[in-house]
């Protein structure tokens, strides 16, 4: 007896051991398969080069609903995780401001509002002011995260915010203008993404512009014919390494007048120069976005969304950074892009396995009854990258407007703005900061399948439960059959 208790004791005090180490050494194992809980080596390189103290202050309102205390939970795992590969260089404090009007009015001057959340509390739906951000200071610098969603790239909005205290030079973006090119105010999305950590400028190609100052160039939908001077600017600029980013339109596409036909800036001929063809054709996919289409019924007017195969939603991505985490990126008649020659090329954006291209010029029709002949072809790149020999790399879209708002305050896509803001990072800094940006919980969808195996699985899921049922059964009527007959012979003792 003395010893069963002994053993019952052992088993306790280890509990208690093990309860009171964990609460200073903090363990954790990563089952994820894009490694969501384990930091970068990106970040791990921020925290372990910081020369003096960041202090974090999140303001984090108490008894929040499950779903986003889960948040708060992520959260301190997070900072106990940048402490810790800081050296204690990275320190950090909740507030909840619920508690206290001083601290309420402290959070909203230091840039973070109250976010309303519906939670309902003994059968009645109710309103609760919430504060989920935090402000992080260094030396004399400071930056403010508003608000912190539940499931997005947390690690990323943390070590950005700590680089953009500690970086001393940004690095030198150039968005080239003067050519009926999209403004910044139309990618406003891209711009606020780039601007953490980089000098993000427009430029125009003169005399005096100096291009060897930017790490990268980004052309984005270019409309107007561009001077052969100015592709010579950008071929020096190549020839002593530079980085180029190319989106454009090939084909001009009017939905109003449901017209398509080639444009004439000369892009594309310059792009032959260097082994890189986009086509003068449109890409049509079955996965596609849809046009709302104005329709009359009697006295009444009403909108209907419908499918337009020449907008492809791409889904079908390499396996490469630029394009790494993204889902989902919506394209505008998008043209194929193709390379001849003997550089390295990488096919970064591709069609699904219903797909074609139609040469230009076309008539579009909304109310065309499209069939699977219409789809015979299957991964047509509509952006790639070249790596040239001498260091220079490009990356060429085929749709110029997919990073571009259509209307003021219009928000774009977001694995859109991630597809060109990734390129440009990509391209400009080599810190591994560009692996964060997408890394967040994905959606996982259901894979289609066609109407045989949807069949296969639906029965087999039917049947299979009762067979294994039936099996069993019989299994255990002959065993008892078996035993029945062992205990009638007259041997049997």
């Amino acid at each position: 007896m003395n010893q069963y208790f002994s053993k019952i004791f052992i088993a306790i005090l280890g509990f208690l051991v093990i309860n009171i180490a964990a609460r200073w050494v903090s363990l954790r194992f990563d089952l994820t398969q894009n490694k969501e809980f384990t930091l970068s080596k990106a970040t791990k390189d921020i925290l372990k080069n910081l020369d003096d103290k960041v202090q974090v202050k999140a303001y984090f309102s108490e008894d929040l609903p499950v779903d986003v205390a889960k948040t708060t939970e992520a959260l301190t795992d997070l900072l106990i995780e940048f402490k810790n590969i800081s050296s204690g260089k990275v320190e950090y404090e909740f507030i909840s401001p619920n508690d206290d009007q001083t601290k309420e009015e402290e959070a909203m001057k230091a840039g973070i509002q109250p976010v309303m959340i519906n939670v309902r509390e003994k059968d009645q739906a109710k309103q609760l002011k919430a504060f989920l951000g935090l402000t992080l200071s260094y030396k004399d610098k400071k930056e403010v995260i508003p608000l912190v969603q539940p499931g997005t790239a947390m690690e990323y909005a943390l070590a950005t915010s700590v680089k953009k205290l500690t970086v001393t030079d940004k690095i030198k973006i150039g968005f080239i203008q003067g050519h009926g090119e999209a403004s910044l105010q139309e990618m406003a999305q891209v711009y606020q993404s780039l601007d953490v950590l980089n000098d993000v400028k427009s430029i125009y190609i003169t005399d005096s512009t100096n291009l060897q100052d930017f790490k990268t160039i980004v052309w984005v939908r270019p409309s107007d014919s561009i001077p052969a001077e100015h592709f010579a600017a950008i071929d020096a600029y190549l020839e002593q390494g530079g980085n180029l980013i190319i989106a454009m339109n090939q084909v001009e596409a009017n939905l109003q007048q449901g017209f398509a036909m080639t444009g004439g800036t000369g892009l594309d001929v310059w792009l032959n120069t260097k082994g890189i063809l986009v086509d003068s054709a449109l890409v049509r996919d079955v996965a596609c976005g849809s046009v709302q289409v104005q329709q009359n019924s009697g006295f009444f007017s009403f909108s209907t969304p419908v499918q337009l195969p020449y907008l492809p939603l791409v889904q079908n991505f390499s396996n490469h950074p630029v394009t790494k985490g993204l889902e989902r990126v919506i394209f505008q008649f998008a043209s194929p892009v193709r390379y001849q020659g003997n550089e390295q090329w990488t096919p970064l954006v591709l069609s699904s396995d219903k797909s074609a291209s139609e040469k230009v010029p076309l008539m579009i029709d909304i109310q065309r009854q499209w069939t699977q002949a219409d789809f015979q072809e299957r991964n047509i790149c509509m952006g790639g990258l070249l790596e040239i020999s001498k260091g220079a790399k490009i990356i060429v879209f085929g749709d110029g407007d997919f990073p571009v708002g259509q209307g003021r305050n219009q928000q774009v896509n977001e694995d859109n703005v991630s597809l060109l803001v990734n390129g440009i990072e990509w391209l400009s800094d080599d810190s591994g900061l560009i692996e964060l940006r997408t890394k967040a919980v994905q959606t996982r969808p259901i894979k289609e399948l066609d109407d045989a195996s949807r069949s296969i699985y639906k029965y087999t899921n039917f049947l299979l439960p009762i067979g294994i049922v039936l099996l069993y059964s019989m299994y255990r009527s002959a065993q008892s059959r078996k035993k029945r007959q062992e205990r009638m012979e007259q041997r049997f003792i």
